[in-house]
């Protein structure tokens, strides 16, 4: 959420859209972070009845945060599981694929 709205997506209305999510959870969603201080509601210049979303510089700080701990992730490589040879042999002919 913070995210989409720091990339420009300042009204509740295009976050929903740009997410795929539905409008009362955004709105949900916002009243968290105004609540938490991470996001600002202010009217809508050209239009009283809208209103901007942007972020805090609290906001901006946990976005950051998050950024930083995404990108240490994956901290160590993924090794196969002990047993995967054995799951592989289970199945057989399916692993081969249709003939």
């Amino acid at each position: 959420m913070l995210s989409a709205i720091a990339e420009g997506s300042e009204r509740a209305s295009r976050v929903a859209d740009r997410l795929t999510l539905g409008r009362p959870t955004v709105s949900a969603a916002v009243e968290s972070l105004t609540k938490r201080g991470l996001l600002l509601r202010e009217d809508a210049a050209e239009d009283r009845r809208a209103t901007t979303l942007t972020l805090t510089p609290a906001g901006e700080e946990a976005l950051a945060a998050v950024d930083r701990e995404m990108l240490g992730y994956p901290r160590r490589p993924a090794r196969p599981h002990p047993r995967s040879g054995r799951v592989l042999e289970s199945l057989g002919p399916a692993r081969q694929g249709p003939r």
